[in-house]
């Protein structure tokens, strides 16, 4: 049975990071095992395939976990750069700054992330098995590890999970990887898909399919709003999908709730009713009078919608424009999962407290983000951290074995 060092199960994002910064170290025998036909096949479509890694706007409200203190400290930390971890694991690196704080390598290439992440794995030496899906982790009496994949067995000192959640199974993430984790007596929070296309009331957006809109979209519930963002809603068959829509979906997920659109978010209400009023003065007919101000569709849309010829509520109508969120696309069409391995049984450095040398990475643990880098930024950083407790953990176990000698 071959013997590793450690044993990184999953090469996604965080399984990637956490070996190279694992790897810094030459003297440390690493093993990715890979249930899918290649690793970094999820970090090479992210961020619409050009590879958005972090976003400069560092506060821990982009995140959603159990333990949001150590999600800051970990992913957020004040005493370091927003790159800090890409420069770890890609060494020197360009960023191209797009909208909203997002950053993404010069080449605006996703892929390239990948192949300058195997490369520096492949010249450290570091292992990786593809087609390798872990069947089972299990503790032994001397305080290594046995992993099973199939027929074949691996022992380690430690074992890393970072197999992802249950979003997207066709990057082999379909949750089975968290019993691994529950075995050993970790819980599962709640799983909700995020970052997702919304499922809404379509009474008033059946002739709306296939419409974008740059709008100002609100998450409602309770009455209240909840989260805002500006940008793109894209108008489907059984809801809405677009940037926008991708990132309110965090706080719309889990069912309930109401999305708000205002179609002109740059005009206040009296300067838009002063311009209606002037149309209806020269003499335009209702039917028209949003006409070049609005996509046609949206336009109609809108005064089906007010029923009405009083120029308030048909300002109130495009400026107010709610759709009942109904449900989700589910995990399949979802980039990222809500909840995870639950975060009260995690250590500072990742590792587990109840099983000594087991650690975790990623989005197999309760934490997720916003649209926008948030959630690679994650894997990155946690990955690194993972890493880091381990080497401590050995350069520990060197200094006791060194002393004893001495």
């Amino acid at each position: 049975m071959k013997k590793y060092d450690v044993l990184i199960v999953g090469g996604g994002a965080a399984g990637l990071a956490c070996a190279a910064a694992l790897s810094e170290n030459p003297h440390i025998k690493i093993l990715i095992a890979e249930a899918g036909e290649r690793v970094g096949k999820k970090l090479s479509a992210t961020g619409n395939g050009q590879g958005n890694v972090f976003n400069s706007d560092r506060d821990v409200s982009h995140y959603r976990s159990g333990n949001l203190s150590l999600v800051a400290k970990i992913a957020c930390p004040a005493d370091k750069p927003a790159e800090w971890a890409c420069e770890r694991i890609f060494g020197t690196m360009l960023y191209k700054r797009g909208s909203m704080g997002r950053a993404y390598p010069q080449s605006l290439q996703a892929s390239s992330l990948t192949d300058m992440l195997l490369r520096r794995l492949q010249r450290r030496g570091v292992e990786i098995m593809l087609s390798l899906k872990v069947t089972s982790v299990e503790k032994n009496s001397d305080g290594d590890f046995t992993v099973c994949c199939g027929k074949d067995k691996f022992r380690a000192t430690f074992v890393v999970l970072a197999a992802g959640g249950k979003a997207q199974k066709q990057f082999k993430t379909d949750g089975s990887a968290y019993g691994l984790a529950l075995n050993f007596g970790h819980n599962l929070t709640p799983l909700y898909p995020s970052i997702v296309q919304l499922k809404t009331d379509t009474s008033y957006i059946k002739n709306l399919k296939g419409v974008r809109a740059e709008c100002l979209a609100e998450a409602v519930s309770g009455g209240k709003i909840i989260k805002s963002v500006t940008g793109d809603v894209i108008f489907t068959d059984y809801g809405v999908s677009g940037n926008a829509v991708f990132y309110l979906s965090s706080v719309l997920c889990k069912g309930g709730g109401t999305l708000k659109l205002d179609f002109l978010p740059e005009y206040p209400d009296e300067i838009l009713r002063d311009t209606l009023m002037r149309r209806k003065e020269e003499g335009v007919a209702t039917c028209d009078i949003l006409c070049g101000l609005l996509h046609n569709q949206i336009a109609r849309a809108v005064l089906k919608r007010a029923a009405s010829e009083d120029i308030n509520v048909i300002v109130n109508t495009l400026k107010n424009f709610t759709l009942e969120v109904t449900g989700t696309l589910g995990f399949d069409y979802a980039q990222v999962t809500q909840g995870g391995i639950d975060m009260k049984d995690v250590a500072d450095n990742l590792e587990s407290v109840l099983c000594e040398n087991l650690f975790f990475a990623g989005e197999i643990l309760d934490v997720d983000g916003d649209c926008g880098g948030y959630n690679l930024n994650w894997a990155f950083s946690s990955g690194v951290a993972a890493a880091d407790g381990i080497a401590a953990k050995i350069g520990s176990r060197i200094e006791r074995a060194e002393n004893e000698k001495a």
